[in-house]
C-alpha cells in the first residue's frame, strides 16, 4: 500500500496528523493544485482523536451536521449527535473521496523538526526516517496526549489502570470494583455506559461540572434520504444549528448580565435528575456556568444515583496496591482504575520537538511568553510553520471544524501570497503577533473563562486563557478571512548547494 512506502526525501509541505485538521489541510492543498506534500501519522490509520477514543459511550457533544467539513457534508449520520464510530468512518471516507491515500505515511511519529536557517527549510525526523520540507503543518490537535495525574503510589497499584483515551477493551469490567478518577467530558459518557456492568463504581470528583440535557435523537430514514437527494436541505439545517450555537456564547462573554439563564437550566436539570439532597449537593458546582467546559448528558446524573455508585469528593492522598486512599484517611478498595482526566492541552509534548530559527525550542518560547500565535496559526521565530487548532482557537460552544476551516483558508492564502511576492519563506512579525494576542487577552477579560471562579484546563501556568477563542466563532472567521502581508516578513529560497567538484587527477 502507498501508506507503507518510504518517506520522500523532500516535499514542499509536510503535514503532521490525520484528524480533521491534517486531512482538511491535505484536501485544501489538492484543491489548490498542490500535490507535493506528505501526511505523517504516528498510528496505523487516519482519524486522530476519533480513531483513538473508543471508550464505551464515546460520542460527539456538538451536533452532527456542524461536525463535518462544510465542503463534504455527511447525509448518513444516524443520530443528531454522532457516535465515535461514525465520525471515524466519516474521516476515512473523506480520505478516500479526495484521493489522499498516496500522500499518507503511517507509523511515522514525529520525533523532531528543526528549521534550517541556512537552507531555509524544515529538517524532520520520524521513527521511520527523515525528510525535509519547505513548509511544516502541525495538525496534532490539543486532544492527542492523555493527561495522567501524578499520584503518590500509582506505580504500586496491583490492578489494571488505563486512560479513557487508551481504553483497555481486553479488560472485562464485569463485577469489578472500578475507580474513575475525573469527571470531565469523557467520564460523563463512559461512566453511564459501564455502571450497570461493574460491581462497585467509585467516582472521584475534584470539581463537579455543569451538566445540560443532551437533545439527542435518531435521524429518521426519510431525513437521511432527503439530505442525500437534496444537499441544500442539509446545508440549511447546518446553518440553522450553527447560528443557534453561536447565540449560546453570549452568556459566557457577559456573565454578569446573562449567566443566570443557563445556570437556571443546569440547576433544573440537576434537580429533576437527582432526588438525594446529599448527592445533589456534591454535584452542584460553586463556580459560574461556562467557566469550565459545559457538558451534555441525560445519563450522568441517573448513573451516579444508582446503588452501586459512590461519588467521593475528598482529595486523593495516595494509591496503594489494592485501593485509593483519600485525604480523610479512608481506603477505597478497587481493582481497576480508569482515568478520565483529559488531555495535555496547554503543555502539549510536540512543542518540545519543534525548533525554530536559531534553534529555539517552541516549548521554551511558550514557557517564557505563554502559548501564543498570530491569528492562532503562525508563530514568530518559526518560519514556514502553520499550527492548526493552535493557541486561542478552541471553542466551548460551537464546532471546532469551523475554526479549522478558517485556518485552512488562511494557510492556503498565505502560501499563495508568499509565492506572488517571489518568496519561498514567510514568518510572522513579532510585533504583529504581540498586538494580536494583546487584543485576544483584552477581549477575554471579564468573560466567564477568566472571571468565572474556577481553575480549568483552559488556563496555562500563568493563569491566562490561551486555549479558547474569546467569543463567537464567526469573529475568528473574520480575523482569518484575509492574509495581511504587512504582518509577515518574507525571504527567497536558499541558493542551491555548490556542486561538488572532484579534485584534478594528477
Amino acid at each position: 500500500m502507498s501508506e507503507l512506502t518510504d518517506l520522500p526525501a523532500h516535499v514542499d509541505v509536510a503535514i503532521v496528523g490525520t484528524g480533521f485538521a491534517g486531512l482538511g489541510m491535505a484536501i485544501k492543498l489538492k484543491q489548490a493544485g498542490r500535490d507535493d506534500f506528505v501526511v505523517l501519522e504516528r498510528a496505523g490509520d487516519v482519524g486522530g482523536t476519533w480513531r483513538d477514543n473508543t471508550y464505551p459511550g464515546c460520542q460527539c457533544d456538538v451536533p452532527s451536521n456542524v461536525y463535518s467539513f462544510s465542503f463534504a457534508p455527511n447525509p448518513q449520520w444516524t443520530r443528531t449527535f454522532a457516535p465515535q464510530p461514525e465520525i471515524w468512518d466519516y474521516l476515512r471516507h473523506v480520505t478516500d473521496r479526495y484521493g489522499l491515500r498516496s500522500h499518507l505515511r503511517f507509523d511515522a511519529e514525529l520525533t523532531g523538526a528543526a528549521w534550517d536557517d541556512e537552507r531555509r527549510l524544515w529538517r524532520i525526523e520520524t521513527v521511520r526516517g527523515s525528510l525535509t520540507a519547505r513548509v511544516l503543518v502541525g495538525a496534532m490537535g490539543g486532544l492527542s496526549e492523555p493527561a495522567i495525574p501524578r499520584i503518590p503510589g500509582l506505580d504500586s497499584f496491583e490492578g489494571r489502570t488505563f486512560h479513557s483515551a487508551t481504553w483497555d477493551h481486553d479488560h472485562d469490567l464485569t463485577g469489578r470494583r472500578v475507580a474513575v478518577i475525573g469527571t470531565g467530558a469523557s467520564a460523563i459518557q463512559f461512566v453511564p455506559a459501564i455502571q450497570s456492568q461493574v460491581g462497585q463504581l467509585t467516582v472521584f470528583q475534584r470539581t463537579p461540572p455543569w451538566i445540560m440535557p443532551r437533545k439527542d435523537r435518531p435521524v429518521r430514514p426519510r431525513e437521511r434520504a432527503l439530505f442525500r437527494l437534496l444537499p441544500a436541505a442539509q446545508q440549511l439545517v447546518r446553518k440553522t444549528v450553527f447560528w443557534g450555537r453561536e447565540l449560546t456564547v453570549l452568556p459566557f462573554m457577559h456573565p454578569k448580565r446573562l449567566s443566570r439563564i443557563p445556570e437556571r437550566m443546569a440547576r433544573a436539570h440537576l434537580a429533576r435528575s437527582v432526588g438525594d439532597p446529599e448527592l445533589r449537593a456534591k454535584l452542584t458546582p460553586d463556580y459560574a456556568v461556562g467557566c469550565k467546559r459545559i457538558l451534555l448528558s441525560n445519563e450522568w446524573y441517573p448513573a451516579l444515583s444508582q446503588p452501586n455508585v459512590e461519588v467521593v469528593t475528598d482529595a486523593i492522598a495516595e494509591i496503594r496496591p489494592n485501593g485509593v486512599v483519600t485525604a480523610d484517611g479512608r481506603e477505597h478498595a478497587v481493582d481497576t482504575i480508569v482515568f478520565g482526566t483529559g488531555f495535555r492541552v496547554t503543555d502539549m509534548p510536540f512543542v518540545e520537538r519543534l525548533r525554530g530559527s536559531g534553534g529555539r525550542l517552541l516549548g521554551d518560547v511558550w514557557r517564557e511568553g505563554g502559548m501564543q500565535a498570530l491569528r492562532g496559526t503562525t508563530v514568530a521565530g518559526f518560519p514556514n510553520l502553520f499550527l492548526l487548532v493552535g493557541p486561542n482557537t478552541g471553542l466551548g460552544h460551537n464546532s471546532i471544524v469551523f475554526m479549522i476551516e478558517s485556518q485552512l483558508a488562511y494557510a492556503i492564502e498565505a502560501l499563495r501570497a508568499t509565492e506572488q511576492r517571489g518568496a519561498a519563506v514567510f514568518e510572522a512579525d513579532p510585533s504583529a503577533q504581540a498586538r494580536f494576542n494583546v487584543g485576544v487577552q483584552e477581549r477575554m477579560r471579564g468573560t466567564v473563562w477568566t472571571a468565572g471562579g474556577c481553575a480549568s484546563w483552559y488556563l496555562d501556568a500563568h493563569g491566562r486563557n490561551t486555549t479558547l477563542w474569546p467569543g463567537a466563532s464567526w469573529r475568528f472567521r473574520m480575523a482569518t478571512r484575509r492574509f495581511d502581508a504587512a504582518e509577515y516578513a518574507f525571504a527567497t529560497a536558499a541558493p542551491p548547494a555548490p556542486a561538488h567538484v572532484p579534485a584534478a587527477v594528477a
